[in-house]
């Protein structure tokens, strides 16, 4: 179990310590100390040290020798507001977190569980936390990339030509398509295809995406939306006026969440976070935005050769996940998402030839998954099975 060690003199900070549920949590005023009580926990486990911040250079001071006594400490700083300079001098000097200085029981409980759960990587390295999440390209998989894009882009020179005099001659606008996508470690970059739609799409994909995206659930059907009951003195009144008392009524065990001009209930709240986690990848059902041109090179997937340049450039890999879009890459933030980005981004992968097996359809939970599955297990072996059922996968119909 990682041991806990609490740095500092608030008094009130310590009295909430010793209710952290199964913890013993050492309490002690000076920074030796403290360095002391790291290195004798038991079996030289990790040790999350709370430090109370108190004046700058001293601060400095302490937490260096802690650094360099102690190898296995995770220290959260505990404080009010930080100025930048602040903030730059506390992480430079060996500051993993922070957490308000007032921070209740529960609080100080769940910032022990964060750090426990990611035990094996926070405590993992002596480099920095954000080059062990970064994902790097192994050289393997970039030289492929490499040599495979380049004889890709000369053998099917033909048909960029032809591609690109149907798009001129079909309908106005420029022959690429150029969009700002997320891939791997979160990086944002200009996602290249052969333009599919008619100029103006983008201001329609807003209304189209409620009323025709075949990944969302049909919530009219399934589940009534969230309420959020207007504030003010006459609160009250006006829900039982509206009708909505019998659903908004607060119980002893529910917890509501207050806006500056609403109320709603924490598990209606979570429960619409979820859904739009959920609907995150948008795909429109006989999209009309589409020029027969762009559904043409769709159903073959000729659109998608320009990317061929962005493995060169090394903006993605022949075989990966697939960039998202901002609007959707935003949705997909939480712990349970990041492993997705934590990985290769691909031209082509795994959800797009399992989605071609079930005939185009996949649910959104589903394609995550097997995005996260790919970054955790890929190889030579697997890169070849996609790129060969990719292959396959173009004369078939469905559009994935």
């Amino acid at each position: 179990m990682i041991g806990v060690v609490y740095l500092g003199n608030n008094t009130k900070t310590q009295e909430r310590l010793k209710y952290i549920p199964g913890r013993l949590v050492k309490m002690t005023t000076n920074y030796k100390d403290a360095a002391i009580e790291c290195n004798s926990h038991t079996m030289g486990e990790n040790v999350i040290v709370f430090y109370e911040r108190g004046v700058r250079n001293e601060d400095i001071t302490a937490i260096t020798y802690i650094r360099k006594k102690c190898k296995n400490v995770y220290i959260v700083l505990l404080t009010g507001p930080l100025t930048e300079e602040d903030r730059k001098a506390y992480n430079e000097c060996g500051i993993n977190d922070t957490l308000e200085k007032e921070a209740s029981v529960t609080e100080l409980n769940k910032k022990i569980l964060f750090i426990s759960e990611r035990e094996n990587i926070l405590f993992n390295s002596e480099e920095p936390k954000h080059k062990i999440l970064r994902f790097k390209i192994p050289i393997w998989k970039r030289s492929f990339d490499i040599i495979f894009s380049l004889i890709s882009i000369i053998i099917l020179s033909p048909i960029f030509i032809l591609t690109i005099i149907a798009i001129r001659l079909e309908s106005k606008g420029p022959i690429l398509f150029k969009s700002k996508r997320v891939g791997t470690n979160y990086t944002i970059f200009d996602f290249l295809k052969f333009r599919s739609m008619f100029t103006d799409a983008d201001k329609r994909l807003k209304e189209l995406s409620k009323s025709h995206n075949q990944y969302s659930e049909n919530n009219d059907k399934k589940q009534a939306s969230v309420k959020m009951s207007p504030l003010g003195d006459d609160a009250e009144q006006q829900m039982i006026a509206s009708g909505i008392e019998s659903e908004m009524m607060i119980s002893d065990d529910e917890v509501m969440l207050v806006g500056d001009d609403f109320v709603v209930a924490e598990s209606d709240f979570n429960k619409q976070k979820t859904e739009e986690i959920n609907n995150a990848f948008v795909k429109i059902e006989n999209d009309p935005r589409i020029t027969k041109v762009g559904r043409f090179i769709r159903k073959y997937s000729i659109d998608e050769l320009p990317q061929l340049f962005n493995i060169l450039k090394g903006d993605m890999s022949i075989v990966g996940n697939r960039p998202l879009p901002l609007y959707e890459a935003e949705k997909l933030t939480n712990d349970d998402c990041i492993d997705r980005f934590m990985a290769p981004a691909g031209l082509t992968g795994l959800w797009q030839v399992e989605g071609r097996g079930k005939g185009g359809t996949m649910s959104a939970e589903e394609r995550k998954q097997l995005d996260i599955k790919y970054g955790q297990t890929y190889n030579f072996i697997l890169d070849m099975k996609i790129i060969l059922k990719t292959f396959t996968a173009f004369i078939q119909k469905e559009d994935v």
